[in-house]
């Protein structure tokens, strides 16, 4: 990428030799905190290794203006746009992050597998996370398309649907009666839960069936999810199954620089995804699990908006000492 700006312009003109901020992940919060980044005249690389959470999902749902569209189609325009600006988009996958020891405020070699080091002055981590799901037959292959985790995501396209809820987590009781808006067919597949007594009369309440005897296998023919079977034989047809996945974020580069973590093992970050470490912000399903399209996106704005105030104070600072 060139650079075009001079002493004069806006932002400050990178080294030769490196970035100004290097984003590792390509997804929305990624390419989000890249686009505020390019527009504020920073130098930007967004490397990225070509594996979204959503890959698997045909549509996004309830991000406004973007509603329906796929969560490729989105990629593709967030590439294109930050091409416009200058971005260099780098189709990698980085093995480690390290400090610059001799360096007089935060810098950071950004190491490329299998390839060379990006210097940079900052650097976003938006990796995401994998989502776990529970071993039976047929879930993984149908797993974002209709067997699905989240409601708000995934539930106008499935309402007035025969649903079901796979008990594998003390969620699945909610998730139950949250999915009672979208279809009055819904049954909690009991599975390896045991509800309480409270949460069945919970159920039962809302109209929700509680199905007894863990599920052997999702019944998939043509390419559809047509029900479950149980251990015992028994066939229970379903259009679509919701659960809880094993949320396992990619934060291997966040830990290898010593970011701090909760009790739950996340990386902690103020507001902004700014981490203990000075220099690096995580933002999107790296950090929060709960963060879907949209909220990653605005998640992505807000690290570049903090991140460049940090690099301007900076600026000021170097420019202190120089004058």
């Amino acid at each position: 990428m060139s650079d075009t700006r001079d002493e004069t312009g806006s932002g400050t003109p990178a080294a030769a030799d490196g970035y100004e901020v290097v984003v590792v992940g390509g997804g929305a919060a990624g390419l989000s905190a890249a686009l505020v980044l390019a527009r504020v005249c920073r130098r930007v690389a967004v490397v990225d290794a070509g594996q979204p959470r959503n890959a698997p999902a045909a549509t996004m749902g309830g991000f406004l203006s973007r509603d329906g569209m796929s969560p490729a189609a989105l990629l593709e325009t967030g590439r294109a746009e930050l091409a416009g600006y200058g971005v260099d988009l780098l189709d990698a996958r980085v093995d480690h992050i390290e400090p610059v020891p001799s360096a007089d405020a935060p810098a950071f070699d950004v190491h490329l597998a299998g390839g060379p080091a990006l210097r940079a002055r900052r650097v976003v981590v938006a990796t995401g996370l994998r989502d776990g799901l529970p071993e039976l037959p047929g879930l993984a292959e149908r797993w974002g398309r209709d067997v699905l985790h989240c409601p708000y995501c995934h539930g106008y396209e499935v309402r007035d649907r025969p649903l079901g809820v796979l008990g594998t987590h003390p969620g699945a009781v909610h998730q139950a009666l949250l999915l009672r808006q979208w279809s009055a067919d819904v049954v909690l597949l009991a599975h390896t839960l045991e509800p309480s007594a409270d949460d069945r009369a919970r159920l039962a309440a809302r109209g929700v069936r509680v199905v007894e005897g863990e599920v052997k296998r999702a019944v998939v023919t043509d390419d559809r999810l047509r029900g479950v079977e149980l251990a015992d034989g028994t066939a229970l047809p379903r259009e679509a199954l919701f659960l809880f996945p094993r949320m396992v974020p990619r934060d291997a580069l966040l830990f290898g620089l010593d970011c701090e973590r909760d009790a739950q093992g996340w990386v902690t970050t103020d507001r902004t995804g700014r981490t203990s470490v000075p220099g690096v912000w995580a933002v999107g399903n790296v950090a929060d699990p709960r963060a879907q399209v949209v909220t990653a996106a605005g998640a992505g704005a807000a690290a570049a908006f903090a991140l460049n105030h940090d690099l301007v104070d900076e600026d000021v600072e170097r420019a202190l000492v120089a004058a």
